[in-house]
């Protein structure tokens, strides 16, 4: 689970920002919203971050879906560029670096994952763990002139000489130490696990417009969403749904859908060999059930509305956030669908989730008049600076001036009250 993430220089981002997830001392709703992974750590399992267009709440789950991707996808080549962007809206701003500082927990140990990239090289990498003081696992640094990396290994990592080697000629000055490791021939247990929470539990961004399906038929191919469960969510959702059926079919393995498959599922590089070698992928073709009647009709997903497809890949989403421990990076939660469903959907989240955490941005503000079922520390907001910048705020950082306790949280918004909502105009054009 994620603990905090903050970020500097990315995208909108110039200064620092911070999302953290501990959560305050408030015992309301604690049983749904709070889980206590070790002893006086309390993790929030939500946050919804709102702010108006263009301030910046997609970019913190980009900024989050970049690190996962620069520590799971290593560039081949050290001659390679970094697909990074700067603060765009100051100049010399893009001759510095990017930082990004993580801290997570998993396996029972914490961690804490600093770096410091540009567009050419990784400039600073550190990875400390905490079992139960904090210790260095590895500290990286490059040189800028001749793009050569050092790498310093704490004293309780037990690495021998030989196979540290191995790892410092894998990690290129573009790759992080962690990219490097997936190279290498040993094992550590240390760095696999890291690895494992990268890979498995933290999911990739989840667009309005993300085509989710394929990424949802692996998960069930694989075993890691529940069939029945599936089912019983989009039941309950009203949708008139108490089946699905899946057919095999085959599709050809186009660039662009291998593209797909490499950043949004977590197929194996023998599994993307196979298909690569076979120029075709066997995919699932999905039918849905509805009863009138006492009889079963099946229609296929692209013949439903569109808020029902919508709400099928979130069924997904929300049976893998049940069956295993997964972080879920959701941009526009409200896409698509109605009101009650998407507090429909959040509920279901926080009652039969274990271990998952969820962030999602979203312009439903009409959910903020849910007093009885939302806690001031899981909501956030972004706003736009004077420099076009983003800054980050929480609702447990306003003073009881400003909000009370009997308080409209919709209506202090609505008002103005905590920033984040759009400057607008007449509406008369000259």
């Amino acid at each position: 689970m994620i603990i905090n993430f903050s970020v500097k220089n990315f995208k909108c981002i110039k200064d620092t920002i911070n999302l953290s997830f501990e959560a305050s001392k408030s015992d309301f709703l604690e049983d749904y919203y709070v889980v206590e992974p070790k002893k006086g750590l309390r993790l929030l399992k939500l946050a919804l971050i709102y702010g108006a267009n263009a301030s910046g709440k997609t970019t913190i789950l980009e900024a989050i879906d970049f690190l996962r991707n620069l520590v799971l996808n290593p560039l081949e080549k050290k001659t390679d560029r970094l697909n990074l962007s700067p603060f765009v809206f100051e100049e010399n701003q893009q001759y510095k670096n990017t930082s990004f500082t993580l801290e997570f927990f998993h396996d029972e140990i914490k961690y804490l994952y600093n770096l410091s990239v540009n567009r050419k090289f990784i400039n600073k990498e550190k990875l400390f763990f905490f079992n139960p003081n904090k210790a260095l696992v590895f500290e990286r640094e490059t040189d800028p002139d001749n793009l050569v990396t050092n790498i310093k290994f704490g004293s309780k990592i037990s690495i021998g000489k030989e196979r540290k080697d191995s790892l410092l000629g894998n990690t290129l000055s573009n790759n992080t130490v962690l990219g490097g490791y997936l190279k290498t021939n040993f094992q550590s247990s240390i760095l696999t696990s890291v690895l494992d929470w990268f890979g498995k539990q933290l999911k990739p961004i989840v667009f309005s417009h993300t085509p989710l399906v394929p990424f949802i038929s692996d998960q069930f191919n694989k075993g890691l969403i529940n069939k029945n469960i599936f089912v019983e969510i989009l039941r309950k959702a009203d949708f008139g749904i108490n089946d699905i059926n899946f057919q095999k079919k085959e599709i050809k393995a186009t660039k662009d859908f291998i593209e797909f498959l490499v950043n949004k599922t977590n197929i194996t590089e023998s599994e993307l060999e196979k298909i690569k070698e076979e120029e075709k992928y066997e995919s699932v073709e999905i039918l849905i059930g509805h009863l009138l009647n006492n009889k079963k009709y099946f229609l296929h997903l692209d013949e439903e509305s569109a808020g029902t497809q919508r709400y099928y890949e979130l069924s997904g989403l929300l049976g893998l956030m049940m069956k295993e421990k997964s972080i879920i990076l959701l941009d526009e939660l409200e896409s698509s669908l109605h009101p009650e469903l998407i507090k429909h959907f959040l509920l279901t989240f926080l009652v039969n989730s274990k271990q998952s955490q969820l962030i999602t941005t979203t312009h439903h503000r009409e959910l903020l008049m849910e007093k009885d079922m939302l806690r001031n520390d899981v909501i956030w907001f972004t706003e736009k600076k004077p420099d076009l910048s983003t800054d980050l705020f929480s609702l447990r950082d306003f003073k009881t001036s400003v909000i009370r306790k009997q308080s409209s949280i919709y209506n202090a918004y609505r008002a103005g009250k905590f920033g984040a909502t759009p400057s607008l105009h007449d509406y008369y054009i000259d």
